[in-house]
């Protein structure tokens, strides 16, 4: 059975970092692509930062400069590096891997203010 558990988020000042985790069971993580997403309330689920099986990293302008994606396969772990975070980066993060099949997290908050 597949599962995918994200964990990291909680509340930060601004300026201030957070690590996202996104762990994944029951499936060869290393096949799969990883999405980061966020949810605010009231507003469109955003992609926030991709990173393909091979390595290769995408960002939203919004990040770009501020978030890191990386992964580590021997782990079946993939990460989401936020610095430099703004009271705008609050939301919901979702953990998305895909290949032929798209699976989710439930996510983790993310809440920065001070």
């Amino acid at each position: 059975q597949v599962q995918v558990v994200e964990s990291g988020g909680g509340l930060v000042q601004p300026g201030g970092s957070l690590r996202l985790s996104c762990a994944a069971s029951g499936m060869i993580f290393s096949r799969y692509a990883m999405d980061w997403y966020r949810q605010a309330p009231g507003k469109q689920r955003e992609l926030v930062a991709s990173i393909t099986s091979g390595g290769i990293t995408n960002y939203a302008n919004s990040v770009k400069g501020r978030f890191t994606i990386s992964r580590d396969n021997a782990k079946n772990q993939g990460y989401l590096q936020m610095n430099s975070l703004k009271p705008e980066d609050t939301a919901v993060y979702l953990c998305n891997l895909y290949a032929d099949i798209d699976y989710w997290g439930q996510g983790t908050q993310v809440i920065v203010s001070s």
